[in-house]
């Protein structure tokens, strides 16, 4: 089964998310991907924040774990303090040359906290898992939010 790692990025009352044009379909989703066998989840989490963004980001916490269908599997999430950082693709990543032969689209962009509620994100539960922890705080222990 295949594992992400994705990470929730929070910057003067902004979010990082990755939009993405896939098909036709518009939606944003966390910044992440997968994890490669010789890293933990941790690892993979830093090193897709600074491929898809250059961001910089320090002290990741596991807050939550989702199980969504295939092909996509276990993913888990992170929360993790901005340091530094102007958000582009880097150019030697696969999200980049697919982006530039203009086949599907992904544009690392900050949103408003405010529009999240009504961004066509993926998943819907997670969405409400990260609205729920912005209003009452994230959780100190990673929750499984599979069946919320």
């Amino acid at each position: 089964m295949r594992k992400a790692a994705r990470a929730i990025i929070i910057k003067d009352d902004q979010i990082l998310v990755m939009h993405r044009n896939k098909f036709g379909q518009e939606y944003d989703i966390l910044i992440g991907g997968g994890i490669d066998m010789t890293e933990t989840p941790e690892q993979a989490v830093l090193r897709e924040i600074k491929e898809e963004t250059g961001v910089i980001v320090s002290q990741p916490i596991l807050v939550f774990i989702e199980q969504v269908p295939p092909p996509y599997g276990i993913q888990y999430i992170y929360v993790c303090n901005y340091v530094s950082g102007e958000v582009k693709l880097d150019e030697t990543t696969t999200e980049y040359k697919i982006d530039a032969m203009g086949l599907n689209k992904y544009q690392p962009t900050w949103r408003s906290i405010n529009e999240l509620e009504e961004l066509p994100f993926r998943s819907a539960t997670l969405k409400k898992a990260i609205l729920t922890g912005l209003k009452t705080g994230f959780p100190s222990q990673p929750i499984d939010i599979t069946n919320s």
